[in-house]
């Protein structure tokens, strides 16, 4: 059963850099535990940039109200970063979780279009080159279709019928390049239409879009 949660936060000691992705990436791999099975492995999970924050120059200031949220296919793998949060609810910069939310799947229909709260990345190997594809690209609705199909076969669910189109002509979309550690990447920020079944396109809101889902790229309001 695919399964989404809310995490409200408190405030922080200080301003949170911009580039914190691998703050949240390294503090939910904290949760999940020692024996970790999803390492390195195909992401059937996504998690979403921080929300309801005031941003400044020199970076992000929490409020009273931000949080941020994990969802996945595995309702299992849920249940264990809720435990680790019991544990250990400390996130960074002196931010701790306050309060877990747990939020059911809606009755998606079978055509849906979501907003997404962390950037699509899209990364493709061609010609021995790893090339970054922007939602303008002739191709990007294929390899974005692609990869979920990939996820759902790998999930165990059907891929039959099902496909994801960037709303190309979305007056805010945009492109932008950023960085993960060291590595640069160019991103989407940008709306997509999903078509398939209800629980095809439940799955994807819940496990993301795109490449690197599991380090917080391609999540979806």
């Amino acid at each position: 059963m695919f399964m989404r949660i809310y995490l409200k936060l408190s405030k922080a000691n200080e301003i949170i850099p911009f580039n914190y992705q691998p703050y949240l990436t390294g503090t939910i791999h904290k949760w999940i535990g020692d024996e970790n099975e999803v390492h390195d492995k195909l992401s059937l999970y996504s998690f979403s940039w921080l929300q309801n924050v005031d941003v400044s120059k020199d970076g992000i200031s929490l409020k009273d109200s931000s949080f941020f949220f994990i969802g996945a296919n595995d309702d299992l793998l849920i249940k264990r970063i809720v435990k680790g949060i019991i544990k250990d609810p400390s996130l960074c910069y002196g931010a701790f979780v306050t309060e877990v939310q747990i939020k059911e799947n809606p009755v998606f229909p079978e055509k849906m279009l979501f907003h997404p709260v962390s950037p699509i990345f899209i990364k493709k190997r061609i010609e021995n080159n790893d090339k970054h594809i922007l939602y303008n690209d002739p191709n990007a609705d294929f390899f974005l279709t692609e990869t979920l199909q990939h996820k759902l076969k790998e999930a165990g669910l059907s891929a039959d019928g099902v496909s994801v189109s960037f709303v190309k002509d979305y007056p805010d979309a945009k492109t932008k390049l950023i960085k993960y550690k060291t590595i640069s990447n160019k991103v989407n920020f940008c709306p997509v239409i999903i078509e398939g079944s209800p629980e095809q396109i439940a799955f994807a809101w819940n496990v993301g879009i795109g490449n690197s889902t599991g380090i917080g790229f391609g999540a979806l309001k």
